[in-house]
């Protein structure tokens, strides 16, 4: 099955970048660009692409309130956005993953990670930037003002780990090799772990682990 993917960047340079790197990747296509906010919206919206990919940054729009349209709790049909950002504790980073963002990468993440952001975010996975995610979700729980919300009924010893490893980045392959079980019962770990925790997705499984202190 081939991805469908819209970039978003206005940066000429940054842009063409981005499309020529997963252009060349099996199983990725790229099948529209914007080079500002409202355009990112309006191509989405249009060609409902299974990933976007949107910077933090543009005219128009930004990307936090393109993500909050297109993913965020009153989409309709919320889309897989993955957030690019030059700036690894911007607050915009902050506000996007509130606003839905399945992940985040650094500009300079690389082939291989940007890659690894698509197929997982298609997948219904989120991959935020190793070298990012404790700085920056430490940063999310610290400056939180919320008081974490409580299981709705107690994690499992099993849940607790799957929780700690999706809130350092894992994805559900590499969880199943650290804890020597199927790709099938991570998947399960984790859906349980969004109900008890009332949260939409694995970026918010880890902002959850991060305000209760458990990485």
């Amino acid at each position: 099955m081939t991805i469908r993917v819209v970039v978003a960047d206005d940066q000429d340079l940054v842009r063409t970048g981005l499309v020529m790197i997963l252009g060349s990747q099996p199983g990725i296509e790229v099948v529209g660009e914007a080079a500002d906010g409202p355009g990112a919206l309006d191509v989405a919206t249009r060609l409902r692409p299974d990933v976007l990919l949107v910077d933090i940054q543009m005219p128009g729009l930004d990307g936090v309130e393109v993500t909050r349209r297109l993913a965020g709790p009153d989409a309709t049909d919320p889309m897989a956005v993955v957030v690019i950002t030059t700036f690894d504790l911007d607050e915009y980073v902050l506000g996007a993953l509130r606003a839905g963002a399945r992940g985040f990468l650094l500009k300079d993440a690389g082939p291989d990670l940007l890659t690894q952001a698509i197929h997982a975010a298609a997948k219904g996975d989120a991959l935020i930037a190793p070298n990012v995610t404790r700085r920056l979700l430490a940063t999310f729980a610290d400056r939180a003002s919320a008081v974490p919300v409580r299981p709705i009924d107690p994690l499992t010893e099993r849940e607790e780990e799957v929780l700690v490893l999706v809130a350092r980045g894992r994805t559900n392959a590499e969880i199943a090799a650290e804890l020597f079980i199927s790709l099938s019962t991570v998947k399960t770990h984790v859906a349980a772990l969004m109900a008890k925790l009332a949260v939409r997705n694995r970026v918010e499984i880890a902002m959850w682990a991060y305000q209760t202190k458990r990485v």
